[in-house]
């Protein structure tokens, strides 16, 4: 039976809502570059625990590992289901409200890089998000769900916020869901225009043609720079074969995730076409550490072939992550996380793999819920 203990835990509870609240105060984006810090830092810690412990001749665990990633990045700290989807639900209700006027040139629900600072309504929400996301983690753990319970954590709080405020969960597709040509021939809605199957208002901008008024761009793809299939496709090649090679040195699954979701600094200060990549280095790392024999170490796999099943799957995961950004954010009004519902996706495949007997095993994803 699940043990559901967790989800009462009043201490984690009361944490959430600050992580939630913060996630809303600095802003959804900020706060998950904050995540990857955090697991820079934790993973860095934890290689030089076991650096100090194996030339001491003792133990890591006799050092007292400092559980940074677990406790902080994946904590009620900094945890995406937490923080980020906290300050993601805050935009999309501050949006309704009438809270946001920025300029932004989609829906102002999606500026997730915008904080949101001290409102005490909005931060409530990003609190409430925030016990609501760690709820959903701990469903998933104790159900021993086989995917990152954290990403599905995320996914399922962006789901939660737009039914809540009342937006739709996929928008209007006039034009076909996966059709991203209307954004490049920068067709707009006309203002004033609501989404074909109801929720939120689909007008913003000021942009006018031939005396129509023109709203919002009709497409809105999640990443103006990176929708083309074969681009992304040729990315994830090229990051999962360096989140391979890092897991591959390190053992740490986690470090080219902490890599690729730190760099998201400099997209949050404007420098153009920085790619999204923490989707694909996440299960392209993995992946390559559950080529190890069960019980053996990494290093007894051909680095060739660790590398290859990292583009592999750095490819998959970023291709699922656009087809799911077609279907799911770019024709609505909120932000859903593309990244998660990637991860989601590539993990659950190791977990399948794993279980067919592909893989010797799943690394640190859970199988028993298969």
């Amino acid at each position: 039976m699940a043990d559901l203990s967790a989800l009462f835990a009043i201490e984690m509870i009361i944490a959430a809502f600050a992580g939630g609240a913060f996630g809303a105060a600095v802003g959804a984006l900020p706060a998950f570059i904050f995540t990857g810090f955090m697991v820079i830092a934790g993973e860095s810690a934890n290689l030089a625990s076991e650096a100090v412990a194996e030339a001491g001749g003792v133990s890591a665990s006799e050092l007292g590992a400092v559980g940074i990633t677990g406790s902080i990045a994946f904590g009620p700290v900094f945890s995406p289901a937490i923080s980020f989807a906290g300050g993601a639900a805050a935009a999309a209700y501050a949006a309704k409200r009438g809270y946001m006027d920025t300029g932004f040139d989609f829906h102002e629900a999606k500026n997730i890089a915008f904080a949101q600072g001290t409102k005490p309504d909005v931060l409530a929400v990003g609190g409430l998000f925030g016990v609501l996301g760690y709820w959903f983690t701990e469903l998933s753990v104790a159900f021993a769900m086989p995917y990152d319970p954290i990403a599905m954590g995320v996914v399922l709080s962006a789901v939660a916020h737009r039914l809540v405020f009342g937006y739709s969960i996929v928008g209007g597709a006039k034009r076909g869901l996966l059709n991203m040509k209307p954004f490049e021939s920068e067709e707009r809605r006309v203002l004033g225009e609501t989404a074909v199957d109801g929720g939120g208002t689909a007008d913003g901008g000021e942009a006018t043609d031939g005396g129509v008024a023109q709203g919002r761009f009709l497409v809105e793809p999640w990443l103006p720079h990176q929708y083309k299939w074969v681009n992304v496709a040729t990315l994830g090649v090229v990051v999962g074969i360096l989140a391979a090679y890092i897991a591959y040195e390190t053992g740490s699954p986690f470090l080219a995730f902490g890599i690729s979701a730190a760099s998201l600094v400099f997209l949050n200060c404007g420098v153009e076409k920085i790619p999204v990549t923490h989707h694909m280095s996440l299960p392209a790392s993995t992946a390559a550490l559950a080529l190890a024999p069960v019980g053996g170490d990494i290093a007894s796999v051909s680095m060739v072939t660790a590398l290859a099943v990292g583009a592999v799957f750095g490819a998959v995961s970023g291709l699922f992550g656009e087809l799911f950004q077609r279907i799911f954010y770019a024709h609505a009004d909120t932000h859903i996380d593309p990244p998660a519902a990637a991860i989601v996706f590539g993990t659950l495949l190791i977990a399948v793999l794993a279980i067919v007997g592909v893989f010797p095993q799943s690394s640190w994803v859970t199988t028993l819920g298969i």
